[in-house]
C-alpha cells in the first residue's frame, strides 16, 4: 500500500520531462521520431511512462521539452495528454526547442533545456521541481522522492539504481557515504566507485532530479554565464552541487511502485533494439516483470477508438490464434498464428501466415504465408505475401537491420527496396 500524506508536496511541484533525445541506438526506429515518441506495450509510447509517473504521484503541472524530429511526439502529446485543466489548477505545456535565447540558439543541453524556459515555469511558481528524463521504462512514486528531498535537507535530490558495478560504466555514476550523500559524480567512468558495505555493486543514475526551484534557477543561471559549461546536468550542474553544496541519493528501490505479482524492481532503458525488443517480449511472460494491468497505478496514452481484436478462421494448418502474445484492439488474425508476440494496434495478419517473437508495431500488415520470427516490425509496414525473415541470418543482414542476438528490425523502405 501507498502510503498517503495530508499535503503531499507533489501539489507544490512541477515534473519537467527532458524529451528531446533522438536515440541513435535505435537506429531506423528512430529515423522519424525521438525515442519517447517510439512505441511500447501494445498501446503506449515510451514517454508515456514518466508523465503517468507524474499524474499518478499526484504532480498537476508538467513541462515537456522536445527537439529532435519532435512531430509524432507532439502530436502524441497532443491526444493523449490533452485533459489537464487549467481552472484545476492543472497544466501541460510542450516546450519546443524554439531559439527563444537566440536565432542560432537551440537547446545545448539538458541544463539549457530547462534555462531556456525559465519564465514559463516562474509563471507557475512550483516550489519543488522534479526534472525527469522521458525515455526510461518504469513506475515510480515522486512523493517519496520529493519527501526524502525536503527531509534530508539536500539541494539536490538524484534517483539512482542500485546496479552490479562494472555494469554502471555507461551511466552516471555516484560516490557515497554511509548516510547515501553523494561525495562524487562521475559521467560514465571505467571503474565505477562501489557502495559503502557492499563494494560489488554502484549506485547508477537514473536521470531524475528534485530541487527547490528558487535554487535551481540560481544553478541554471551560473551555468549560463559559464563560458566553458556543455549546460548538461550531468557534466555541470550536479557535480557543482556535489562540490559546493549538498547532494543525496534517492534508491529507486524505496518508491518503485510494484503490483502484488511483480517480484523485482523494474526499471529499463530500451535505448538499443536487443533491449527494445526484450523488454517488450517480457510483458507476454506468464507473470510479466513489468505488470501492466495495475489499475492502482496506470499508464496513462492515446485512447483510440477502435474495434476490439478479432481471430478468424478454424481449420487445420489456417486457424486464427495467439499463444502466449499481446494483441491490441483493432488487430485481425485471419487464419494465422502469433506465438509470443506482440501486436499493436491495427496489425492485420493474412492467412497462414505466422510470428514468433515479433514486436509489431501499429497497422502493420502481413501478408499471406509470410513467415516472421525475431523481428521489429515498424509502424506501417506491408510484409509481402511469403516473405521468410529469421530462418536465414546471411539473408536477412543483406535485406534488414539484423543485431549481433539476431533481432531483425524491418521498415517501411527496407520493404520497398526488395522490389
Amino acid at each position: 500500500m501507498r502510503e498517503t500524506y495530508s499535503q503531499p508536496l507533489a501539489r507544490d511541484a512541477m515534473a519537467y520531462v527532458l524529451a528531446g533525445g533522438r536515440g541513435s541506438r535505435l537506429k531506423e526506429l528512430t529515423d522519424n521520431r525521438a525515442k519517447p515518441a517510439v512505441y511500447f506495450g501494445g498501446k503506449s509510447r515510451i514517454i508515456d511512462f514518466a508523465l503517468s509517473n507524474a499524474i499518478n504521484s499526484g504532480i498537476r503541472r508538467i513541462g515537456v521539452a522536445t527537439q529532435y524530429k519532435a512531430h509524432s511526439l507532439i502530436r502524441h502529446m497532443q491526444r493523449a495528454w490533452n485533459f489537464m485543466r487549467p481552472e484545476r489548477n492543472e497544466s501541460f505545456d510542450i516546450l519546443p526547442a524554439s531559439q527563444r535565447v537566440s536565432e542560432d540558439h537551440w537547446y545545448e543541453g539538458t541544463a539549457d533545456a530547462v534555462f531556456q524556459n525559465i519564465d514559463i515555469i516562474a509563471s507557475y511558481a512550483p516550489k519543488y521541481m522534479v526534472i525527469l528524463a522521458g525515455d526510461h521504462i518504469y513506475k515510480m512514486d515522486y512523493e517519496l522522492m520529493l519527501r526524502q528531498h525536503v527531509e534530508s535537507g539536500a539541494d539536490v535530490t538524484i534517483g539512482c539504481l542500485v546496479v552490479p558495478r562494472m555494469e554502471a560504466t555507461g551511466f552516471g555514476v555516484m560516490a557515497v557515504d554511509k548516510t547515501d550523500t553523494i561525495t562524487d559524480f562521475i559521467e560514465k567512468p571505467a571503474d565505477p566507485p562501489g557502495i559503502p558495505g557492499n563494494e560489488e555493486m554502484a549506485l547508477a543514475s537514473m536521470g531524475i532530479y528534485v530541487f527547490e526551484t528558487k535554487f535551481l534557477f540560481q544553478m541554471l543561471q551560473e551555468d549560463a554565464d559559464d563560458p566553458n559549461s556543455s549546460r548538461d546536468f550531468g557534466n555541470d550542474i550536479i557535480p557543482k552541487i556535489v562540490k559546493n553544496g549538498k547532494a543525496v541519493a534517492h534508491r529507486f528501490t524505496n518508491s518503485c511502485i510494484r503490483a502484488a505479482e511483480e517480484i523485482e524492481e523494474y526499471w529499463r532503458d530500451v535505448g538499443t533494439l536487443d533491449a527494445y525488443f526484450e523488454a517488450n517480449l517480457d510483458l507476454t511472460d506468464v507473470v510479466p516483470k513489468l505488470n501492466m494491468y495495475d489499475r492502482d497505478w496506470p499508464i496513462w496514452t492515446d485512447q483510440i477508438i477502435a474495434a476490439p481484436a478479432k481471430f478468424v478462421h478454424d481449420e487445420e494448418g489456417r486457424r486464427g490464434m495467439a499463444i502466449s502474445s499481446l494483441i491490441s484492439q483493432d488487430c485481425i488474425v485471419s487464419g494465422a498464428v502469433a506465438k509470443r508476440s506482440l501486436l499493436f494496434t491495427g496489425v492485420k495478419m493474412g492467412s497462414f501466415s505466422s510470428c514468433e517473437e515479433a514486436v509489431i508495431l501499429p497497422y502493420c500488415n502481413i501478408g499471406r504465408g509470410a513467415r516472421l520470427s525475431r523481428v521489429i516490425l515498424d509502424s506501417g509496414v506491408r510484409i509481402p505475401e511469403g516473405l521468410v525473415v529469421g530462418e536465414d541470418p546471411i539473408l536477412d543482414a543483406q535485406r534488414f537491420r539484423r543485431t549481433d542476438s539476431g533481432v531483425c528490425l524491418i521498415t517501411k523502405r527496407m520493404i520497398d527496396q526488395l522490389a
